[in-house]
Order: structure tokens, then sequence, then C-alpha cells
């Protein structure tokens, strides 16, 4: 008897059509028709990556030391990641959190030992991460009527309608207002402000280690103690930002970790944000609360439905596995003081061109000079995006940050040779600026 054939599916909603001409032009009409216009994109065209490198559409390679903003961890395409992808796929990738599963476990667990005694809340992003911590603050202050959390100004906490309320920085509360109450700012590594500015209704602090958006500016390790102090002394929770600086970027798995090596060995945050490079480009986020108040959202005060599904929690235990057994903190150190070097050896000889070099270990800034030559044709307002776009043409990706300042954010996997290459590169745009 032979076997029955089936039938092809029909589609019920008729497949888009495919791009005929696979070219720059056809993939950004796709965008302007049809995605929303919130970003200021580059014109760049990509179509995959290997490593720390990416290719457009026409062949082009760059080399990525932006990293998707810190996100990936260890490049593009690793092996790995695309492992456990497979893997957990072929046995279960979401559940929901009604119910218990091992990956979860498993990497709450990885996270406390690298922080200390408390407990985890997964989500999917670097926002809901801290969106977590204002609900956190708010139930810690709520039977006392405290509900004010104090920022810091050039802080970015993200742009849900309450972090741009955290966020210290005018541009992106700009046509949002009235903005949601009980959020102040302060200036940043300034504790004598930061003590004025307590009020009776203070109930948190939230600082970011090292400042990303803000310029690549890390905290001092005396505002860091003196915030402990403070909110020991004032019953206030010190939540820390960790969705950009965290992971290992700095050489250690928190940068508050790595910024008061020898002084506070025995500091720790009542709360700490992650997202970004904890899932490698796989969308994931998580909160960790200190022992004490691990407890305070209890069943039904908070929640997500993709938050911590098996396959998240599979592509981020992998990269803890693979960031372990390659020793990649340290190479995050390594790398990142000779890059750093190179970025200070660039600045002594091009003080035309770089006012500033700063940051720790692969999270590195390079402050550019107020008066840049402008060049023939080029009509971008911000220094940074004109540099940027020199650096793309040259074959390099790096992050703007504000009007001024790049980022250098590159896979904590970034070899010698690629550190090398970005700073020959580097030295070709600025030598030409100079000139």
């Amino acid at each position: 008897m032979l076997n029955a054939v089936a039938e092809p599916m029909k589609d019920l909603v008729p497949p888009p059509p495919s791009i005929v001409r696979n070219d720059v032009a056809a993939v950004q009409a796709l965008f302007q028709r049809h995605v929303v216009p919130s970003y200021g994109r580059f014109d760049l065209v990509l179509s995959h990556g290997r490593g720390s490198w990416v290719f457009d559409l026409a062949g082009q390679r760059y080399l990525d030391l932006g990293g998707g903003i810190a996100v990936s961890t260890l490049g593009h395409a690793h092996p790995a990641i695309t492992e456990a992808l497979v893997e957990q796929s072929t046995k279960l990738i979401h559940t929901s959190n009604f119910y218990y599963h091992e990956p979860q476990g498993r990497l709450a667990q990885a996270l406390v030992k690298h922080l200390g005694p408390g407990k985890c809340f997964f989500c999917n992003s670097g926002v809901e991460a801290n969106e977590g911590l204002f609900k956190l603050a708010r139930k810690f202050g709520h039977d006392e009527g405290r509900f004010e959390i104090i920022t810091a100004s050039n802080s970015f906490h993200g742009r849900t309608l309450a972090a741009i309320a955290a966020t210290g920085q005018d541009k992106v509360k700009k046509g949002f207002e009235p903005m949601v109450p009980g959020f102040r700012q302060v200036p940043y590594n300034d504790l004598a402000a930061l003590r004025a500015a307590l009020s009776p209704a203070t109930v948190a602090i939230l600082v970011e280690g090292v400042q990303g958006e803000g310029g690549v500016t890390p905290a001092r390790p005396e505002y860091l103690l003196g915030l402990r102090q403070l909110c020991d002394q004032h019953n206030l929770l010190l939540l820390m930002d960790g969705v950009q600086d965290g992971h290992f970027r700095t050489g250690r798995f928190q940068s508050f970790q790595r910024i008061l090596e020898g002084r506070g060995d025995s500091f720790l945050p009542d709360g700490v944000a992650m997202a970004k490079a904890l899932g490698g480009g796989f969308p994931m986020g998580a909160f960790w609360v200190r022992a004490p108040y691990a407890d305070l959202l209890g069943p039904g005060t908070h929640g997500t439905t993709y938050g911590g599904s098996p396959l998240a929690c599979a592509v981020a235990l992998k990269i803890l596995e693979v960031i372990e057994r390659e020793k990649l903190a340290d190479n995050a150190r390594q790398m990142g003081d000779f890059f750093k070097a190179g970025l200070e050896q660039l600045a002594r000889k091009y003080p035309a061109v770089i006012a500033h070099v700063r940051g720790l270990g692969l999270m590195l800034g390079l402050e550019l000079t107020p008066d840049l030559p402008k060049l023939p044709g080029d009509s971008a307002k911000s220094q940074a995006v004109r540099f940027t776009n020199l650096l793309h043409a040259a074959g390099l990706l790096a992050i703007p940050a504000g009007s001024q300042i790049l980022r250098f954010l590159p896979p904590l996997n970034l070899q010698a040779t690629e550190a090398q290459e970005g700073l020959r590169i580097l030295e070709s745009v600025i030598a030409g600026l100079a000139n």
C-alpha cells in the first residue's frame, strides 16, 4: 500500500513579497514605509557577522567595537550560543512563570553566587529590570509613605515613562511631560549634593557604577562607599543600574566590584538591574535583590509573560559557562587596558581631536574636542555622529554618547589583533582630521 502524500498547508494570510533587489535602498525603503521612525539610524544595512566583525549587504567588513551597545558578550554568531538555542528549543522554549523549570533556577543560583545572598527576578530588558527596582523601592517604603527615588544627573535608566523620569537627561524627557512623580536628580559623584537632597519621602538611591549613555564616567570609590553609609543611616535602599556596565564588562561581574577592589570587598547594594550582555543578544533582563528584601515582591506584586523562559535562561547559562572557561573577565581587563593605553597615546599625539579618554575594562569612552573641523558636505550636527560616520567609512563601528563622546563596548572575547586593528583605523581617521 502506498503512503498517502499530505497536501501542503494553505497560507491563511499571503506571505509578504520577497525583496527582489536585496540592496541597501530596498531594505531602507521597507523601514521608511513600515517601521516607526523612533531611531536615528546610520546608513549601514548589515547582513551577518562573525566574532568581532559584521558585514553589510555589499560585503564591506566592519570591526564591531560597539557590541550592539554592550550586548554582544561573545561577539556575533558564537557557536556556543547557537548550540544552546538549538538544544533548548528541542526541549522547552516557553512555559510561563506558573511553573518551575531548571534553567531559571540554575541561572538565579549563578547570579546570586556572583553578587551575594539574595534572589533574582527575570524579565526581558534593562528598562524592565529598572522598573522592577522602582516597584521594590515603592513596596519597601509604602507603609511609611516614602516613595521618592534619587538618581544622578546625566544618568540613563531606560525609556518607559517611569524610567525617563528617573533618567537625568532632559533630551529623553522632552515631549513626554508631565513626568511620573517620585524621582529627583542630583550631580553624579557628589555625595554632599545627594545628602542635601534627602527628604522625608526619600526611599532609595539609584546610580550607575559607570554612566554609559552619560559619557562613560565611572563612580569614585568614595562616592559608592558614602552612598552605602548614607543609605544605612537613613534606612534607604541602594540600587544600582548595571544594565550596561555589568556582566564582566569592566573585568568584574559588576562595575562596583571593580571600582572598589581592595577598598570595599564587603560592599553590596540592595538591588542590581541587569540585561544587555546577560543574554548576549537574546533579549533578557533580570534584577537581583539582597537577602533582607528579597521577598518584598510576593505573589501577585510583579510579573512577566516571557521573562526567565527556558530558552533565555539556557542561553544566559551558556554565556556564563564560556566566560568562566575562557577567562573572559581577565580578557576584558587586559584588552581594556591595552586599548585604553592606545587611546591615551592617540590623545597625546592628536590633542586637537581627542580631549579625554576614560573608562574601565572594555567600557571605554573617547571625548572629542569641541572644535573639530567641519568636513565638506557633512551636515550632521553632533561631533560624535560626524566622527562615527568617518569610522564607518573606514570599517569600524562605535557608539556615540551625547554630542562629543564615542563609546567602545566590544565583545568580551576581543583579540589583541582586533584591538590593534581598531587603533589603526582610529588613528587613520584622527590623522585625517588633524591634518
